[in-house]
Order: C-alpha cells, then sequence, then structure tokens
C-alpha cells in the first residue's frame, strides 16, 4: 500500500501541477487576453481524451495474459506515455502543440490509473477500504501540493517544471511495478472482449449509477470552486502574489485533507458504514463554497482552504470504499472502476464550460463558486439512493 502511494502521487502530480500552475502560464503567455479560453480549450480536449482512456486501459487490463502481469504493464506504459506527453508541452510554443501534449498526458496518466485503482479491489479486504480510500485521497492532494512546490519553488520555467514532473510519474511508477508482485491472468480465464462491455446498464446496476453520480457530482463541485483558484486570486482578490498564494492555499488544504482522510476512513472501517459520512464531508466542501460566496477575500480563503480538504479528504476515504462494494462483476474490476474514473475526468469537461457562463450570467467568481456549492450536495441526496451499502 505504501508503494500503491508513491505511484498514486507521482501520477496525481503529473495531472495537476500542469492544471493549477503550468497549463495557466503557458496559457497567458501564447494569448494573455484569452487566457481562460485558452486554457478552457486545452483541459477540456485532454478531459475527453481521459474520458475514453480510463476505461479502455481498464478493459484491457482485465483481460492481459502477460507474463508481467495484468496491471502492471499498463502502469508502466500510461507512465511513459504521460511523460512523453509533458516533454512535449516542456517546448510547445503553440495552443495546437500544448492540446496534443496535454491529451498525450491525459491518455497516458489515465490509463495508469485504471490499472492502479483496480489494485484497491483485487488486494484490500472491505474492512480496510475506506482507510485505503483516504491513503489514495491524500496521495491526490499531495500531488496537488508537491507540484505546487516543485513548479514554484524547487525548479524555475516551464520546461523544467514539465520535466520535474515527467520524472516523479516515471519513478513512482517503477517503484510500484518492480517492487511489488502481479497476478497473472490465464489465457483460459481471460474473459470475451466484448466493447458493449464498456457500459455499465444502470437498469441493472442502479447501485453503481447512484454511487457514479454522486462522484461526478463531488469532483464537478470540486471543478468549479479550483478551476480558476490561481485567476481568482489574481483578478478579484488582488492577491500581490498568486502563485504564491495558491501555494498557501493548497498547503493548508493538504493537511486537513490528511486530517479528514484518517478520521474519516477510521470511523467508516471502524463502523463498517459507508454512507453516513458523505453528506458530512459534503456538507464540508459546500461550506468553503459557499463561504467565498459571501465573502471573497483573502482571508476568507485561508479559512475556505483548509474546510475543503477536510470535507475531500474524507469523502474520498469512504467514497472509493463504497465505488469498490458496488462494483458490477470481480471479473470487470479495472474496466468498471476505469468508468467510476469517468466521474473523475467528465468534470474537466463540463466544468470549463459551466465556469465560463457562471462567470458571465452569475455575478463573476461568487456565482461560480454557488455552483460548485449546489454541485457538492447534490451528492449527497444521490448517494441515499444506494441500498446494498450501509
Amino acid at each position: 500500500m505504501g508503494l500503491l502511494f508513491l505511484a498514486n502521487l507521482g501520477l496525481w502530480l503529473g495531472i495537476y501541477a500542469p492544471i493549477q500552475v503550468l497549463l495557466p502560464r503557458q496559457a497567458e503567455l501564447l494569448d494573455a487576453g484569452a487566457k481562460e479560453a485558452v486554457f478552457g480549450l486545452v483541459t477540456g480536449v485532454g478531459a475527453v481524451v481521459a474520458l475514453l482512456a480510463n476505461p479502455l486501459a481498464g478493459l484491457a487490463s482485465d483481460r492481459t495474459t502477460s507474463r508481467f502481469g495484468r496491471r502492471h504493464p499498463w502502469t508502466l506504459a500510461g507512465a511513459l506515455l504521460g511523460a512523453l506527453g509533458l516533454a512535449v508541452l516542456a517546448s510547445a510554443t503553440t495552443v495546437a502543440a500544448v492540446v496534443t501534449g496535454w491529451c498525450l498526458v491525459q491518455a497516458g496518466l489515465n490509463g495508469m490509473l485504471a490499472s492502479l485503482t483496480s489494485a484497491v479491489p483485487d488486494r484490500v479486504p472491505v474492512r480496510q477500504r475506506a482507510k485505503v480510500g483516504g491513503l489514495v485521497g491524500v496521495s491526490q492532494m499531495l500531488g496537488t501540493v508537491l507540484g505546487a512546490v516543485v513548479v514554484t519553488v524547487l525548479v524555475t520555467g516551464l520546461p523544467a517544471g514539465y520535466l520535474a514532473c515527467a520524472a516523479a510519474v516515471v519513478a513512482g511508477a517503477l517503484v510500484f511495478v518492480l517492487a511489488t508482485p502481479d497476478a497473472r491472468l490465464r489465457r483460459a480465464d481471460r474473459p470475451a472482449l466484448r466493447w458493449r462491455e464498456l457500459w455499465v446498464s444502470p437498469r441493472a446496476h442502479p447501485d453503481f449509477a447512484w454511487a457514479w453520480a454522486a462522484h461526478f457530482m463531488v469532483n464537478l463541485g470540486n471543478a468549479l470552486g479550483t478551476l480558476y483558484l490561481l485567476y481568482f486570486l489574481d483578478d478579484e482578490v488582488g492577491h500581490p502574489a498568486p502563485e504564491d498564494g495558491l501555494l498557501v492555499l493548497m498547503l493548508l488544504y493538504g493537511v486537513a485533507l490528511v486530517a479528514g482522510a484518517a478520521w474519516f476512513g477510521a470511523r467508516s472501517d471502524r463502523t463498517g458504514r459507508r454512507k453516513p459520512y458523505v453528506p458530512v464531508s459534503t456538507g464540508l466542501m459546500a461550506g468553503a463554497a459557499l463561504l467565498l460566496v459571501a465573502w471573497p477575500t483573502w482571508p476568507a480563503a485561508l479559512v475556505a482552504a483548509p474546510l475543503l480538504g477536510l470535507g475531500f479528504g474524507g469523502y474520498w476515504a469512504v467514497a472509493l470504499a463504497l465505488l469498490t462494494q458496488v462494483l458490477p462483476a470481480a471479473s470487470d474490476r479495472a474496466k468498471d472502476l476505469g468508468v467510476v474514473n469517468i466521474a473523475n475526468s467528465l468534470p474537466q469537461v463540463v466544468a470549463p464550460l459551466l465556469a465560463t457562463a457562471a462567470l458571465g450570467a452569475l455575478g463573476g467568481y461568487r456565482g461560480l463558486f454557488a455552483a460548485s456549492a449546489v454541485a457538492t450536495l447534490c451528492a449527497a441526496a444521490l448517494v441515499s439512493r444506494v441500498r446494498s451499502v450501509r
């Protein structure tokens, strides 16, 4: 689990350091007058690629009979493809080149994500999954925070930042692949490859559908609230050093997320219950967004960041455990978790469009954060419809 944590840490650093810092900065260099539009285009197209890569890689992983195992080849291949995309971004000087590089990153790292996520139901007993889910959530947070530290403090310049992210992605994948065993699938046991199996019927598996929808809404709310955070600090708050301010907020967020993941995960595993912790955690996240609606200032952001981290850490701990308990079939774990991961990627497609509309029609950043709160609160209502998990 420690090595899984390191692999996830490298993966999330490779995704969030570009999203939080490098891509916004690069978009501004390419076209300062339309930086939001350029950034939205790049992240939106990349997210479409992620939508396809995750379940397809999962489907292939479930049916891989390599002598190196069924998951590890996809983990390593995804890391190498993602690193290639980050190298393309390091030398990109046009919008088309940035889009191409980010699509390679999303394809590779989402394929890697599908294989890594399947390790939880593959190897972790149900009674421990909230703790491990919290660990995965912590790796996502630390990837965000360390990514901001790496590209704002340890290295300078866009090329060096992208190449540092590429090195972290490959290092994390190599450590996990080389130091852990991976179960091999016999050819006689390999399920038939049917593309229609990418679809999971909500009618046949309603609990999976409700849990997926709740996960989507939480990630949509989080994307709406954080997508333009750097621009919010610059344009609305007027922070004298917005990148430094973002780093401070990420550190506060990270400490709180660790605390939330540890507390909620331990409580959930001890009681065997998942659902009661979702409305509590999503309520904390919505409260952070509503605080910025009422008071869009730097002091309010300093309070909202740890509040959001506490809620998001708690949600991730119980959500991953809950989602692994409503998977339709053990033989298709990686594919079904790839479908679950669409709920992580699809908001990146929808959020730029909704964020642009909210900024224009709902009163700027106040309206954007209000939309984030509403989306997050919807998740609690959706997860209440799950019947097979307490």
